[in-house]
């Protein structure tokens, strides 16, 4: 008797067991469904980073900047002698041929293999160029990357964000009340892989050859801008939703210039 009983036990046990094994499993099933529903809701619900931009379809579609133009009315020598760091702006907008221009001046293609308009160590390019547009004539607010190789932009981010940089950026007024916000971000490893630690010498290097061709370019449209460093790194890129390998280095305000110049 004793036998058949711890049998019955041993029976029964498995049944338990193989009941809470399936009501495990099934859970599982249920958490699985949730989770699996949070990734095929809507588009209008796919977020991206801490910014809460809705981010479907945007980043399928690239828009085509105006040609730049490689000829103008102001002789270069002028253009050293008058450019000025202009903290206040006007409150017009900034047209996207002015836009164009000033990202083609930043790193746009100038000759045969890629080639570009500010020097670059090895020709490795780890500049990464961003226009933030909060009041660009035929273009929407957002964020956007600046595509040398096609001269065209990559939406990024689907809203103004430049109350926001603002903050990233310690309050400083530029940023928020400038039309637009040219960024430069530079992916280190692009230089590193070949010079090692030097390279990152380099890098500093080029985001100061790209910064003054914006300042030139700038200056010959009659529009102002000012190089800002002082920035929440994190912040900056949470922002703008940047890649992790990719560092914010320069916030560059552009637009007309106000009544008040800032001279450096």
């Amino acid at each position: 008797m004793n036998g058949r009983a711890d049998r019955n036990d041993a029976r029964e046990g498995a049944m338990a067991a193989f009941s809470l094994s399936a009501a495990a499993i099934a859970l599982a099933v249920i958490a699985a469904c949730i989770i699996a529903g949070a990734y095929i809701m809507p588009p209008s619900s796919l977020k991206t980073g801490d910014t809460g931009d809705t981010m479907a379809g945007i980043r399928n579609s690239s828009v085509t900047l105006p040609a730049p133009r490689t000829s103008g009315t102001i002789p270069v020598e002028q253009a050293l002698a008058a450019r000025r760091s202009v903290r206040e702006y006007a409150d017009s907008p900034l047209d996207i041929a002015g836009l164009s221009q000033l990202l083609w001046a930043a790193q746009g293609i100038t000759g045969t293999g890629g080639l570009r308009t500010a020097p670059s160590a090895g020709a490795l390019y780890p500049l990464e160029i961003y226009a933030v547009c909060g009041n660009v004539t035929g273009l929407s607010p957002g964020v956007y990357r600046y595509i040398p190789d096609s001269h065209a932009l990559e939406p990024v981010i689907g809203r103004d964000v430049r109350d926001d940089l603002y903050l990233a950026a310690l309050q400083q007024a530029p940023v928020r009340d400038a039309p637009a916000v040219i960024v430069i971000a530079a992916d280190y490893d692009r230089t590193t892989c070949k010079y090692g630690e030097r390279g990152i010498r380099y890098v500093h290097m080029e985001a100061g050859h790209a910064s003054e061709n914006i300042y030139l370019q700038a200056y010959a449209l009659r529009l102002g801008t000012v190089t800002i460093g002082a920035f929440d790194d994190n912040g900056v890129r949470s922002v703008l939703g940047l890649p992790q390998n990719q560092t914010p280095l320069y916030l560059m305000p552009v637009g007309k210039a106000g009544t008040r110049y800032v001279r450096a």
